[in-house]
């Protein structure tokens, strides 16, 4: 288990804790977050994105999705894949749920479908994998306490695999899997030539077998991984200046580091921080299942 930071007080109140999965789901999901939050102002939480897939159970009232242009969903459960925007999720100032990270190379054998599938998107869970999420929600809703709630949606995540079958995993393209594990590990600080060339492939095959398996291209998903790291230090206790962000990060300078802020939310920097009420997600758990550092 990791961190669980309060705000007390008569004012907004939140608390946020990060668990590490046992080792069997270790290869599908990198961390788990349950928060519960309350007595912030209404408004629309910017979801950002990252290098998982997201799996959200509620545990108040429907989780409600704003898309542009479109009417809002509710959800009990739902499931989105890798982003390169992002998500917007409508909130009344209190929010009650557990959060899976699920890793992109391991979505097959959870959901039974390649992470591809899901790009961009947020579905019902039971859209996805059927009736079996009604179970899965009534089994974490039904424990009183957080350790009961991570093994009840522990026990559910094991039922999935096994229903998909250990092998799905193993669907993944080789290359993929390596070129995807090099963009995490530099953080999208990768040229995608570079990364072609060292896989022997051309750039147009490496983008095609991106796009299949993971719904983005490899230059896209670059762009996602370094603002990903943006936001873990902008966010951060100690968060760093801006323009030390864009410099750790991989930007040219803030000024382009402000190009990609209001790409990814449709705000810039100074407007987000100020439109964002809610604290910030819980920091990434690293796969071996400690809390990442802040820095770095």
């Amino acid at each position: 288990m990791g961190t669980d930071p309060h705000r007390g007080g008569s004012g907004p109140r939140a608390s946020q804790l990060v668990f590490a999965p046992s080792p069997g789901l270790r290869p599908y999901a990198s961390g788990y977050v349950g928060f519960e939050l309350s007595g912030f102002p209404p408004g629309v939480h910017l979801g950002p994105p990252g290098r998982t897939l997201t799996l959200l159970v509620n545990l108040s009232e429907p989780i409600e999705v704003v898309r542009s242009g479109e009417a809002a969903t509710r959800h009990d459960a739902l499931v989105g894949g890798l982003r390169s925007t992002a998500a917007a999720i409508r909130h009344d100032g209190c929010q009650h749920g557990v959060r899976v990270a699920l890793t992109p190379l391991g979505a097959r054998a959870v959901l039974g479908v390649p992470a591809g599938e899901l790009a961009d998107r947020m579905l019902d869970l039971d859209a996805v994998v059927g009736p079996v999420a009604a179970e899965l929600v009534d089994r974490v809703r039904s424990a009183t306490t957080w350790p009961a709630r991570i093994a009840a949606l522990e026990a559910g995540l094991a039922a999935l695999v096994r229903r998909h079958d250990r092998t799905a995993a193993r669907a993944v393209p080789a290359e993929v899997a390596e070129a995807w594990r090099r963009l995490v590990a530099r953080r999208g600080q990768v040229r995608v030539a570079d990364l072609a060339a060292a896989l022997g492939w051309s750039r147009q095959h490496l983008g095609d077998r991106f796009r299949r398996e993971l719904g983005l291209g490899p230059k896209t998903l670059a762009r996602v991984l370094r603002f990903a790291h943006a936001y873990e230090l902008v966010t951060a206790d100690d968060p760093r200046p801006w323009a030390e962000v864009a410099a750790l990060a991989g930007y040219a300078d803030q000024a382009h580091l402000v190009r990609e802020w209001r790409a990814v939310t449709g705000l810039p920097p100074t407007a987000w921080q100020r439109e964002e009420v809610l604290p910030p997600d819980a920091r990434p758990v690293t796969e071996h299942g400690a809390p990442s550092p802040g820095r770095g």
